[in-house]
């Protein structure tokens, strides 16, 4: 079909996210994808190809259409597509799991693969619910986390949203309580506020009777609003909470597999959680797929239980294709000097981000590994800072007052001062 004919299609039909219905930004048609690029069916901004500075959504860590992974794919495509998981198992799936636990952080042993980011958090919050209840304690089934935080768009990733700054204020009253503290203070750099974290032990002192787990997403606040803190909290909670027998889990879908500069956020760090969540980047972007792993405690206490199993069992779990591709994403992600390439893009984030900090309007520009962010003092024009950054020939998705890249690891040094242009027009476009 021919290009107009598809998005009336698409106006008509289909919805998008985080839009209405039907909708009023016209999407960019996307006909095909090769290295950082997107190839437009029309042009936007009098471009057909755009630079994608949003890796998908922080997941094609190796842009798009490469070799390896799409060899991946045929070849076990050529084998199986799909086999479910319950009774059965197969090598993609074992070596994947066998992996994770090889490069997450000690002593996570267990690995349980879901179909999605969201749904990962789920499986986690269920492990930490289910754990107590297994050791006699089911009273123990509230989560804390502090705010500015996002998990996901499903019922109990949600409760544990930020409840007032996010998307998600229109459940309160249908979503279970938590337990919210303020936002860890920002700056990577920062030494760790003593104030904050009395305030921090005080509540979780407080709540500790009928906490299961505290959640987190370490080091940095993805959707939430991409905030950077110290690693400095992370140690201090995982002391709170061994001290008052919480669980501890981390959301690590955004930040995991060296987006920070550190293989996993927690590494910054040098601690471990209890439960731990990667998704995203796992499959470099090619099909959704997403972890949930624990420790040896959490499992043996789930299966001490009156029903010991983890009741949870998607269709798709375990998935021979996404697991296949997975494997050979993290095969070429460690073969590789990533610590090296991840400083390299920090670097010319940082130098192509520099005279941005002084832009009318522009409150904050920030850096960490991959992840570069200007956030403004009011709300993104995001039609208006889109079409202008695709003038310089950059896709960016800005939201809520932030402009902000998250790029594909083999982005090029000329490629990625496109991205910073393009992240300066739409700042003063937006």
């Amino acid at each position: 079909m021919d290009p107009q004919t598809l998005l009336a299609l698409d106006r008509a039909h289909v919805w998008h996210p985080y839009g209405p219905m039907p909708g009023i930004q016209q999407p960019y048609l996307v006909e095909s994808a090769a290295g950082v690029r997107l190839r437009l069916a029309e042009p936007a901004g009098g471009n057909r190809e755009l630079i994608d500075g949003m890796s998908s959504w922080w997941a094609a860590l190796h842009g798009y259409n490469h070799p390896v992974l799409n060899q991946a794919v045929q070849d076990q495509l050529g084998r199986m597509s799909h086999v479910m998981f319950g009774g059965l198992t197969h090598e993609p799936a074992i070596r994947l799991a066998a992996t994770l636990v090889e490069i997450t952080p000690e002593p996570l042993q267990h690995v349980f693969l879901c179909d999605s980011g969201s749904v990962s958090i789920e499986v986690a919050t269920k492990m930490c619910l289910q754990y107590w209840r297994s050791t006699g304690r089911p009273e123990k089934h509230r989560m804390l986390t502090w705010r500015g935080g996002y998990h996901g768009d499903t019922f109990h990733p949600m409760s544990v949203c930020d409840p007032d700054g996010g998307m998600h204020h229109l459940w309160t009253g249908v979503l279970p309580r938590q337990v919210f503290a303020a936002a860890p203070p920002a700056g990577f750099d920062a030494e760790p506020d003593p104030a904050y974290l009395a305030d921090f032990a005080a509540l979780l002192e407080q709540h500790a009777a009928e906490l299961a787990a505290v959640i987190v997403e370490p080091v940095v606040q993805g959707a939430g609003g991409m905030r950077f803190h110290s690693p400095g909290y992370l140690r201090a909670l995982r002391e709170l909470c061994d001290q008052h027998d919480v669980l501890l889990v981390f959301d690590e879908i955004a930040t995991g597999f060296g987006r920070t500069g550190a293989l996993f956020a927690a590494d910054h760090a040098g601690v471990s959680p209890d439960v731990l969540c990667v998704g995203k980047a796992i499959t470099g972007g090619y099909l959704s797929l997403a972890a949930a792993l624990c420790t040896g405690k959490v499992a043996d206490g789930i299966s001490r239980g009156e029903v010991p199993i983890l009741a949870h069992g998607p269709t798709f779990m375990g998935n021979p294709l996404a697991t296949a591709v997975a494997n050979a994403s993290l095969e070429l992600l460690l073969s590789q000097d990533w610590q090296g390439t991840v400083k390299r893009i920090e670097t010319g984030l940082r130098d192509g981000l520099a005279e941005v900090a002084e832009l009318p309007g522009v409150a904050d520009v920030r850096v960490l590994g991959a992840i570069g962010v200007v956030q403004l003092d009011r709300q993104v024009d995001m039609p208006a800072a889109t079409e202008a950054a695709a003038r310089e020939g950059v896709w960016l998705r800005p939201f809520r007052d932030l402009v902000y890249t998250m790029p594909p690891y083999v982005t090029g040094d000329e490629d990625l001062a496109r991205i910073c242009a393009g992240i300066r027009a739409a700042a003063l476009a937006g």
